[in-house]
């Protein structure tokens, strides 16, 4: 474990003195919070009503991270909690057959992107975009939906250590934790979402303790809330 870890703090340092530091971000923007900071400390974003998506009566969320981050579990306490319909992505697409094939080397099903779009676009997309809404999606990326279907878009990062921690208690390979835990400090799912979708609608939430994920499930019922209102 030492030694992994070493290798990829290198592999991090390496990454930094071939790209040059990024400009400080803007007043409000989504840069990432410091540690511990939750979606209650942020600047809320504008209510999905003002998105150019078509109107629903109920906001989509999307909660997304690197694989060990907390997304499928804060997704399932903020679906019970508003009375949501929680997708995960990967589940159902084992569960409805929607996968492309098995990757042997990382152990784990790769999903056919277009089916899964076309599974998705009759139950969270409305069909045009609106319908009923109230859905709270999870998945360890976030650039293959479409912008409109989301009103939210939660990333959820995680401590390297601590997401190391939960890597190897699943049972995880050497070679799929260090993937994993390299997206991480490369910040890759950071960078995808503020690439894929209005700068007003992500927010990026520490994920490193059960405290962590109350916070972040009280400060989204609080956003729904709002959106309601």
């Amino acid at each position: 474990k030492t030694a992994l870890r070493e290798v990829v703090t290198l592999k991090a340092c390496r990454w930094l003195n071939q790209n040059p530091p990024l400009p400080l971000p803007p007043p409000h923007s989504t840069h990432r919070p410091a540690r511990g900071s939750t979606l209650r400390d942020q600047p809320p974003p504008r209510m999905g009503k003002s998105s150019p998506a078509p109107p629903r009566s109920r906001p989509n969320i999307l909660i997304t991270g690197t694989p060990g981050t907390g997304k499928s579990s804060l997704a399932e306490r903020v679906a019970a909690a508003a009375g949501f319909t929680q997708y995960d992505v990967s589940a159902v697409a084992k569960q409805e057959k929607l996968c492309a094939e098995y990757d042997e080397e990382l152990d784990t099903y790769v999903i056919d992107e277009d089916k899964v779009l076309d599974h998705m676009e009759e139950r969270v997309g409305g069909g045009d975009g609106g319908g009923e809404g109230g859905h709270v999606v999870d998945y360890h990326s976030c650039d293959l939906f479409p912008e409109r279907w989301f009103d939210l878009v939660v990333v959820l990062t995680c401590d390297n250590g601590e997401l190391y921690s939960r890597l190897a208690a699943r049972g995880y390979s050497e070679k799929k934790i260090s993937k994993n835990v390299e997206c991480e400090i490369f910040q890759t799912l950071v960078e995808e979402a503020r690439e894929s979708y209005a700068e007003d609608v992500v927010r990026i939430c520490a994920s490193d303790s059960i405290e962590d994920m109350e916070a972040n499930e009280a400060a989204i019922a609080e956003w729904i809330a709002q959106w309601k209102a």
